[in-house]
């Protein structure tokens, strides 16, 4: 059994780029939540939760991983608020290891700040200190999980790291 690899954390921390990385290392399939939410509804995550609300993209979030806890072999790299429902969590450790990326917020910054048409948190006056809140707010989910810091390191050697930790190598 191929048992799957989650990758969570704050926007910013490296899940979609260590993922997929991971993804080819170990011949899985790479699934981004969001990106996989924007090819189903046809509408940005920016779009869904301006258009539809974020009750309606929790919900697409929600069915999703159902759907995703039912296969095996693949690196999910999940957007930064899907583990703060405990159902999606119970569901993912169903099918896998969950490891928590993190990195400083001045680094989740700067790293988002090279995105900025996707990254509404940076149309906060200040973006910085949002992302402090949010990450203080969201603490205690995300140390329930494996820790990985990004902070100061290659995805190269991060992936390394990863393997080493999921015992892969």
């Amino acid at each position: 059994m191929k048992k799957n690899i989650i990758l969570t954390g704050f926007m910013g921390t490296g899940k979609s780029t260590l993922g997929r990385l991971l993804a080819r290392q170990l011949n899985y399939k790479f699934i981004d939540t969001d990106s996989e939410i924007e090819k189903r509804s046809g509408k940005t995550v920016a779009d869904i939760f301006r258009e539809d609300g974020e009750a309606a993209f929790r919900q697409q979030e929600k069915e999703l991983v159902e759907e995703l806890a039912q296969k095996q072999g693949l690196v999910i790299s999940t957007g930064g608020g899907l583990v703060m429902n405990p159902q999606n969590v119970q569901n993912l450790r169903k099918s896998g290891e969950i490891v928590c990326l993190t990195a400083s917020p001045d680094e989740i910054l700067e790293r988002v700040s090279k995105q900025p048409e996707t990254r509404p948190l940076l149309k906060e006056a200040e973006p910085l200190e949002k992302i402090r809140e949010l990450l203080q707010q969201r603490s205690s989910t995300y140390a329930q999980f494996r820790q990985l810091p990004t902070s100061g390191q290659s995805p190269d050697e991060l992936t390394t790291r990863l393997l080493e930790m999921l015992q892969f190598v």
